[in-house]
């Protein structure tokens, strides 16, 4: 009998979506096949697969320990995910006989409840699933063949902590041997920290130039990506997005009242691998010739389930509210309350001094204090704000900081 070849030999997913790309989270059963192409017949031992997951970091550094020599320390660790083995044909004893043509063996698994990590392809580690296929025939080495899937864990933005707004302020006053030149400050403010690719960030700013050189506001998304094995620590630190604002020179200001930075097609946060961790930061800062620059970092999650209709029509409606700070002052001419007279009359007043004998028993503390002071005037009203704190920060800086023109 003439033996028969193996003609192909692959692992397939049963999608669970209309793509081609295999994508599963925690919990999920993965399904798939095992096929087989032969011509002629062959005589196999078995088939089994095994499936793995596992996060794995691993980098080298170089140490010098004296004159002329030097050595270099390895740095690894791995956290397994997923484990599991499973034999598709095989008997204890004898030979399974497969016939020429296409053969499909189906398999399934179901992926631990347990929170998984996310997919992850980085500098030094990476997050993979796979499953592997072994055809054992007599005589010969074993077939083998593998395939990744994906597997997110899924982060859902619609969440208080995600959907709660991002701030900062910070200022700087640039000096040059002798001469101190006028202040820069940096005001900012995003709607929401979490995101998804493909979404946009409104960002509100007011940039105010009161130094003697030309500035350029930028803003950036960064993705921080931090290993960690043997108790030692490596970061890659990666520009994922960017934008520049027009350049400003002295005395000058500009807001931004809601520029737009779109995110683009980016993996997820990971932020519960003990091994690897993969975050993201907005940073917004103003470029100064000569000078570190003046920054602010606003932390962003990349997540994996997008903002819901009605999460994005509170959330517009409360950054429409909440950031309005950024585009508007106070009057220069606050508008005086209604006159004492004008609420509570006199004969009010005077009533309210003698208390009613029917309440006696309510005589006490607390109520001596409410009724002491029910009708009382305010105090004076006053246009001359005592907290110059909450003033206009921009009119105050320019007629204080920023040099004539």
């Amino acid at each position: 009998m003439v033996l028969g070849k193996v003609k192909s030999f692959t692992v397939s997913y049963d999608c669970l979506n209309d793509s081609n790309v295999p994508v599963f989270s925690s919990g999920d059963c993965v399904s798939g096949r095992v096929i087989i192409e032969v011509t002629g017949e062959i005589r196999v031992k078995s088939l089994k697969i095994h499936a793995k997951g596992f996060a794995k970091v691993r980098w080298t550094e170089s140490r010098n320990a004296g004159s002329n020599t030097a050595y270099t320390q390895n740095y690894t660790e791995e956290v397994e995910y997923l484990n599991h083995k499973d034999i598709l044909i095989g008997h204890e004893r004898g030979l399974t006989t497969i016939h020429s043509g296409r053969h499909e063996y189906a398999f399934s698994l179901e992926l631990p409840q347990t929170p998984l990590a996310t997919s992850f392809e980085g500098k030094h580690g990476s997050v993979r699933y796979w499953v592997k296929a072994e055809l054992h025939r007599p005589w010969l080495l074993p077939m083998k063949t593998k395939k990744e899937f994906t597997v997110f864990e899924h982060i859902d933005i619609n969440t208080p902590l995600l959907l709660s707004p991002q701030a900062g302020t910070k200022d700087k006053t640039l000096c040059c041997w002798f001469c101190t030149s006028g202040p820069i400050s940096l005001s900012a403010k995003i709607e929401r920290k979490g995101y998804t690719p493909g979404e946009s960030i409104q960002i509100f700013a007011e940039i105010e130039n009161c130094s003697s050189r030309m500035v350029v506001p930028k803003a950036a998304i960064y993705q921080t990506q931090t290993f960690y094995a043997k108790g030692k620590m490596k970061e890659v630190k990666q520009l994922v997005a960017n934008l520049r604002g027009e350049s400003l020179s002295s005395g000058k200001t500009e807001t931004w009242s809601g520029k737009m930075l779109k995110i683009p097609p980016v993996s997820p946060s990971i932020l519960d691998c003990s091994i690897i961790r993969v975050e993201y930061s907005l940073m917004v800062y103003v470029d100064i010739p000569g000078a570190i620059n003046l920054s602010l970092n606003l932390p962003l999650v990349i997540g994996t389930i997008p903002l819901h209709p009605f999460g994005s029509r509170t959330s517009s409606v409360s950054s429409q509210c909440s950031m309005s700070w950024l585009g508007m002052g106070l009057p220069e001419r606050p508008e005086a309350p209604p006159s004492y007279a004008e609420i509570v009359t006199e004969e009010q007043r005077q009533s309210s001094l003698d208390v009613p004998a029917a309440r006696e028993e309510l005589d006490g503390p607390l109520f001596a204090y409410i009724h002491e002071f029910r009708f009382q005037p305010p105090p004076l009203y006053s246009e001359i704000d005592p907290n110059p704190h909450h003033a206009s920060r921009t009119e105050e800086r320019r007629l204080n900081a920023c040099p004539s023109r």
